[in-house]
């Protein structure tokens, strides 16, 4: 027979198991930046679409600011026509461009 605290632990379990798997779930749905796909699967940041908190998020060495200037950048130029454009941006160096290509899109 089993014992109240038992039931309990198994009942408490259970919520958790299900609470975790619905936040793992809702993490998944991504805001405007559905353009930034995930990088396990080799997916690209569209430098064309996608918005400061995705450039921020899923490029290394980009920060807020940084991110803020590409997306500022793109309004005041157009869309970028290369990756290599990125180097126009203020703050946005050689090496920063290299560490971060393969990441990089301008469908």
């Amino acid at each position: 027979m089993l014992r109240l605290p038992a039931v309990l632990l198994i009942l408490l379990t259970g919520l958790c198991a299900n609470a975790t798997a619905q936040a793992a779930a809702d993490s998944e749905k991504l805001t405007p930046a559905t353009v930034v796909m995930h990088q396990a699967d080799g997916a690209k940041v569209n430098l064309n679409t996608a918005d400061a908190a995705s450039l921020q998020q899923a490029l290394s060495g980009i920060g807020k600011s940084k991110a803020e200037a590409i997306v500022a950048y793109r309004e005041s130029n157009g869309p970028f026509a290369s990756v290599d454009q990125l180097l126009e941006v203020k703050g946005i160096g050689k090496a920063l461009l290299d560490r971060n290509r393969d990441r990089l899109s301008v469908e």
